[in-house]
């Protein structure tokens, strides 16, 4: 009586087992013929999550460098106005939090997002000469805080 190894199922690229494509081959299906499954929600959240999580961890640590004098084009941040001074402060806390918890994929990084950006949005309104403040620029936050919702309420309604 020959002992088999205890194997565990292996996954390749495309999330199905070893096994699975031996038994296709076997049968003379190929991957070809396979035809590709269902837009997956929750990958694309996972994917934009990243994103973001890298974009604002850059915004973040950009916001410290003015804070620190490290970028020669900004003005010493203690001669800034209280405002000035207070966003940069903000922004260089509630980012970082932010891109943690998004690369994370966590609920509440989600929640710190959307709380960043919409403290970015309401600051450029009320007090545009504390942050970048241009049309552009609200305009793609804008796009971003959309796409969010949109993909987290797809994401939500998938059947398991």
């Amino acid at each position: 009586m020959a002992i088999e190894p205890i194997t565990r199922p292996v996954s390749t690229r495309d999330g199905i087992g070893e096994q699975q494509h031996r038994d296709r081959a076997q049968h003379g299906h190929s991957m070809e013929d396979i035809a590709p499954g269902p837009f997956r929600w929750d990958v694309a959240l996972v994917w934009f999550m990243r994103l973001l999580a890298i974009a604002w961890m850059a915004k973040g640590l950009a916001y410290w460098a003015v804070m620190l004098g490290f970028m020669p084009q900004t003005a010493l941040f203690e001669t800034q106005t209280l405002q000035w001074q207070s966003a940069i402060v903000f922004f260089s806390v509630i980012d970082l939090v932010a891109a943690i918890g998004l690369w994370l994929t966590s609920t509440w990084g989600g929640v710190i997002w959307v709380l960043a950006a919409m403290s970015y949005f309401l600051i450029a309104l009320m007090v545009p000469h504390a942050v970048v403040s241009g049309f552009l620029v609200l305009t793609a936050l804008a796009i971003l805080v959309i796409t969010y919702f949109v993909l987290s309420w797809r994401a939500s309604r998938i059947e398991a």
